[in-house]
C-alpha cells in the first residue's frame, strides 16, 4: 500500500506543476563551427595546468606577460572544467533567456544605471544610424544571493555560484599572479586588489545575441558592438562556436577570434591599464554579425567580468622594476585617479548612451570619463 508521503508527492506533481531540479536541465548542444575561410588572430594558448610546478609557472609568466603586453588577448586551456561542465553552464545560460517569460524578465531588469544587474533588454544601446542593439544580458554579481532571481533560475543558483567561484579563484587569481610576476612584483599584488569577499562588482554575465534584419545590417555595416575596451581588469570569455568576436591587431587590422573547444578567451580591460601603467593595455575588440553560414543562429555567451575591489584607487604600481625600466604610461595623475567604484559607475552609466565626439584618429570616437579619454572604434 502506498504511503501518504508518496501520495502527497503525486498530488503535488499533478496539481501544483512539476518544478525542475538542477539535474534535469537539458545539456546545451553547441552548433557547428563556421565553414568559411576567415582571417584569425594569432593568439597564445596558455596551459594553466603548468601552474603546478615552479618551472611551469616561470614558463607561463613569460608567455602570459608577453601575450598581454603585445596583443592583450590569449586562450587558456586546462582550466579545471570538463567539456560536460561547460555544456551545463551554457544550458543554464540558455534557460535564463528561453524559460523566463517577457513579463517576468521585466520584473528582474536592472534598475541601476551604474551597475550591471539582472536583465538588460534588447534595444537598450544606440549602435549607429538609429539602429539599437539586439543583445540580451543577464548579469549576476559573484555573490549570487545579493539579489533575487527569476523562478526558473533559482534551482541553479548553487551551480552559478560555483561557476563564479571557479572563475574567480581558479582562473582569475592564477592570471593575476602571473601578470604580477611579469612585472616582477610579489605574486599576490593584484590578487589583493581583487578579493572575493570585498565590496565589488565582479560578475557572471550570460548574453544572447539575436539576429537582426538585413536593413539593420546595412546601416551598421554588420557591427553589433562598436570597437571598445572593457571596463574592468580581466575578462574571461568561455569559447563558443558562433563567430562574431574580432580584435584590432597591432597592425591595425580587425581579425576574428577562433573557437577552441572548452577553451577560455582572456583579455585585459581598462583597470589593468591603470594598475600596470600601460604595460598591459586594454584590447580593442568588437562584435560583428556571425559568418553567413551562422548568421541565422542566436549567439549565446558566458562570461566572467573581473573588477578590482570598489575601494581600490586606480594608480600604477610604480614600484615594479619592469615599469621603472620601460617607463609608466599614466592615464591621469595619481591625485586625479578614480577608484574602481567611480570608474565603473562612470563607464557603465555612459556606455551606449553618451554622445561621442570624433577623435584625433580616423574612425575613432571619444568621450571623457573622470578626465580620462575613452575611445570607441567605428
Amino acid at each position: 500500500m502506498a504511503s501518504f508521503g508518496f501520495l502527497n508527492t503525486i498530488f503535488e506533481l499533478l496539481f501544483k506543476g512539476f518544478k525542475p531540479t538542477p539535474s534535469e536541465i537539458t545539456s546545451y548542444v553547441f552548433p557547428p563551427t563556421t565553414k568559411q575561410n576567415l582571417e584569425y588572430a594569432d593568439l597564445a594558448i596558455v596551459d594553466l595546468s603548468k601552474m603546478s610546478t615552479p618551472e611551469g609557472r616561470k614558463e607561463l609568466t613569460a608567455q602570459l606577460s608577453k601575450a598581454m603586453h603585445e596583443t592583450g588577448f590569449f586562450y587558456i586551456i586546462n582550466h579545471g572544467y570538463t567539456q560536460e561542465q561547460t555544456n551545463r553552464v551554457f544550458g543554464i545560460a540558455n534557460l535564463i533567456f528561453d524559460n523566463v517569460s517577457e513579463d517576468e524578465k521585466k520584473l528582474y531588469t536592472g534598475q541601476s544605471s551604474s551597475v550591471y544587474e539582472g536583465y538588460k533588454p534588447k534595444q537598450t544601446w544606440q549602435i549607429q544610424e538609429g539602429v539599437r542593439d539586439q543583445i540580451e544580458h543577464y548579469n549576476i554579481n559573484h555573490q549570487v544571493d545579493r539579489r533575487p532571481h527569476p523562478e526558473a533560475v533559482r534551482p541553479y543558483l548553487k551551480e552559478i555560484q560555483d561557476f563564479a567561484y571557479h572563475n574567480h579563484h581558479n582562473i582569475l587569481f592564477p592570471v593575476l599572479r602571473l601578470l604580477a610576476a611579469g612585472l616582477e612584483l610579489p605574486e599576490d599584488t593584484f590578487v589583493k586588489q581583487h578579493l572575493w569577499d570585498a565590496a565589488g562588482e565582479s560578475s557572471v554575465r550570460f548574453m544572447k545575441y539575436h539576429p537582426r534584419t538585413a536593413e539593420e545590417e546595412e546601416k551598421t555595416k554588420n557591427v553589433m558592438l562598436k570597437g571598445h575596451t572593457d571596463i574592468g581588469s580581466v575578462t574571461i570569455l568561455w569559447s563558443q562556436p558562433i563567430g562574431g568576436l574580432q580584435i584590432l591587431s597591432p597592425d591595425g587590422k580587425w581579425r576574428w577570434v577562433k573557437h577552441i573547444d572548452n577553451a577560455l578567451v582572456i583579455n585585459a580591460g581598462d583597470v589593468m591599464d591603470f594598475l600596470a601603467g600601460g604595460f598591459y593595455p586594454p584590447t580593442r575588440h568588437r562584435v560583428i554579425q556571425p559568418p553567413t553560414d551562422q548568421r541565422h543562429l542566436p549567439r549565446l555567451g558566458a562570461f566572467y567580468f573581473a573588477m578590482a575591489n570598489d575601494d581600490v584607487k586606480l594608480v600604477p604600481h610604480d614600484e615594479s622594476p619592469v615599469l621603472q625600466r620601460v617607463g609608466i604610461k599614466r592615464l591621469c595623475s595619481n591625485e586625479e585617479a578614480p577608484t574602481m567604484e567611480h570608474w565603473r559607475k562612470g563607464r557603465t552609466t555612459a556606455y551606449g548612451n553618451s554622445l561621442l565626439r570624433p577623435g584625433k584618429e580616423i574612425n575613432v570616437e571619444e568621450e571623457q570619463i573622470h578626465g580620462v579619454t575613452v575611445k570607441h572604434w567605428n
